[in-house]
Order: C-alpha cells, then sequence, then structure tokens
C-alpha cells in the first residue's frame, strides 16, 4: 500500500466517521444526564430525510440543515416526554422512535416526491460543498506534509469540522462548567442535585435536547454531504454503531472521537478492499461489509473490558415528597 493510498483511505474514515462521532457525542450527552438514548438511528433518519426534502424543495441546503434539527429535536421531544416526564421505559421509547422514523420517512418521501421513498438527486447550493483550507493548493507538492494537508485535512464539508471541534467543546462543557458538573451529576445521583434546588427535569430535558441537535447535523450530514440525497433506511445501523462506539468509550468524549475513528476506518477499508485474495482464498465483499458490525458485536457482548454506565442510567426520578 503506497503512500497515496493510504491517505485516500483515512480521508475516507474521516468522512464516514463524521456521521458516527456526531451521534455519538449525541449519546454521551444524553446518557450522562441518566436518559439512555437508543433512538439516535430513528432520530438521524428523520433528520437525513427532511434536510434532503427541504434541501431540493428550496435549493438551501442551510434550510435543509434547519429542517433536519427541528426534526430530530421534535424526536428527542417525544423521548424526554415519554421517558422524563411520564417515567416511561426509556428503552421502548427509543425503539418506538426509531420504527415511527423508518416508516414516516419512506411514507412521507413517496407522498412528496413519488421516487419510491427517496428524494430528487441534490445538487449546487442545496449539498454542502468541500471546504479548500488556505494554502492547501501552494503545499500540495510538499513531501509527506502537503498530502496530508491538502488532501487529508482540506476538502471536507463544513459539518466535518463542526464534528471534531464538536469533541473539545463537549469536554470543555462537560468537565469545565458548572452546566457539565450539574449533568453529570444528574446521572449519577439526580436526589443530590435536586436537594441542591437543582431542577433535574430540567437538566435532562437540556440533555436530551442537544442530544437531538447533534443528531440533527449527523442526519443532514448523511443526505446533504456524504450523499446526494434521501434514501430508504441510510443510515444504516449508524446509530446503533454510535452507541457501541460510547459504550466502548466509557463515556468519555476524546475516547469517543478514537472509538468512531476506528469504525471508520473499518468502513473505509470494507469499501475499498472488496473480494480480498489471500493466499488463494477469497474475503467476499459482504464479509468486509461486515466487519463494523462485527466489532460492534464485540463490543457489546464485553469483550473490550467492562464499560459501567452512568448509575443513574434509564430510572426515571420520582421527587421525594
Amino acid at each position: 500500500m503506497d503512500f497515496l493510498t493510504i491517505i485516500q483511505v483515512l480521508d475516507s474514515t474521516i468522512r464516514l466517521s463524521t456521521p458516527l462521532l456526531l451521534a455519538c457525542l449525541a449519546g454521551l450527552f444524553s446518557e450522562r444526564a441518566g436518559v439512555f438514548d437508543i433512538g439516535l438511528e430513528g432520530k438521524m433518519l428523520a433528520a437525513a430525510f427532511f434536510s434532503a426534502a427541504v434541501a431540493a424543495l428550496t435549493g438551501s441546503v442551510w434550510l435543509g440543515l434547519l429542517a433536519g434539527i427541528a426534526a430530530s429535536l421534535a424526536l428527542a421531544g417525544l423521548h424526554g416526554l415519554a421517558s422524563i416526564t411520564f417515567r416511561g421505559n426509556q428503552l421502548i421509547s427509543g425503539v418506538a422512535i426509531n420504527f415511527l422514523a423508518a416508516g414516516m420517512t419512506v411514507l412521507i418521501a413517496q407522498d412528496w416526491f413519488a421516487q419510491g421513498g427517496r428524494t430528487p438527486s441534490l445538487m449546487g447550493g442545496a449539498r454542502f460543498e468541500p471546504i479548500t483550507l488556505p494554502f492547501a493548493d501552494a503545499l500540495a507538492g510538499v513531501p509527506v506534509l502537503g498530502p496530508v494537508y491538502s488532501e487529508l485535512l482540506s476538502g471536507h464539508s463544513v459539518l466535518v469540522y463542526v464534528a471534531f471541534a464538536a469533541v473539545p467543546l463537549t469536554w470543555w462543557v462537560l468537565f469545565r462548567t458548572r452546566f457539565g458538573l450539574r449533568l453529570r451529576a444528574v446521572g449519577e445521583n439526580p436526589a443530590a442535585v435536586d436537594t441542591a434546588g437543582v431542577s433535574v427535569v430540567g437538566l435532562r430535558y437540556a440533555a436530551v435536547a442537544i442530544c437531538g441537535v447533534l443528531c440533527g447535523i449527523a442526519g443532514a450530514y448523511l443526505a446533504t454531504a456524504l450523499q446526494a440525497g434521501f434514501v430508504k433506511d441510510m443510515t444504516a445501523g449508524r446509530g446503533f454503531i454510535a452507541l457501541a462506539a460510547l459504550i466502548f468509550a466509557k463515556w468519555r468524549p476524546w475516547h469517543a472521537m478514537y472509538a468512531c475513528l476506528l469504525f471508520g476506518f473499518l468502513q473505509a477499508v470494507a469499501l475499498r478492499y472488496q473480494n480480498i485474495d489471500i493466499g488463494g482464498v477469497v474475503i467476499p465483499v459482504q464479509a468486509m461489509d461486515a466487519l463494523p458490525y462485527i466489532l460492534t458485536v464485540v463490543i457489546l457482548a464485553g469483550f473490550v473490558g467492562k464499560a459501567i454506565p452512568p448509575r443513574a442510567g434509564g430510572e426515571p426520578y420520582v421527587k421525594e415528597r
């Protein structure tokens, strides 16, 4: 494998890990506050559809992004209402959101566009275009550092840079602000937070809202940057992979980024190397495509060490009278 091929694989890794990273950070905020959310998949899917649909109808990718975030926030509010206000089972609520999004997106897409559950292909201002960083073209000929800067770091859409900038921002919010301290305390001991006069319900809704925004950006990236439109079930399990990465990272932002890059790398390898011949044995493309999902099962089975979630995670808080 030559140096240029390595750069290309790593470039694909960054692109493919971006929606995973955004969804993983979304789950991080929610679960740190004690609200388990397996509905990441559904919120990403709804955001992907509405962002692509609005972008196709208006020709503005920014309006599409806002529509995707709004759709994700609506489902996040539904999840919060069911699991926080009405103290329902958080896992069942998340599953319901996934089913709702899977059916709703195809139904509305067929009604609006009549293209078999797809949206029209996005072009021009309806898509996020790659951004060329300063001096990328001038430095392209410099050995090693030139291709790294011009090919690997430059040439991504704005949402890629937003996703990776969100990692240090998430770390700072959670571990260096009063809001983050309270958020983490709600996930560990909500009664103590309530005793201090801080609203447990308010903090959990805030975490769920942040989760909705990040999932909205992730879904919009899928439909308006990584691809050029919406297709049925286009998230392809990315929400569940993000949950596995979150568990792998033990609910820590920087580790979450590394975990998502690992999953993105496996997807990039699967896309580039198909039907590999090793010693006369051909590895089928389906086996390569299954690599990220196999790693998900391995992580969730506990083979990477014990991951201890927030102690109050999954439990509705009942205020003592």
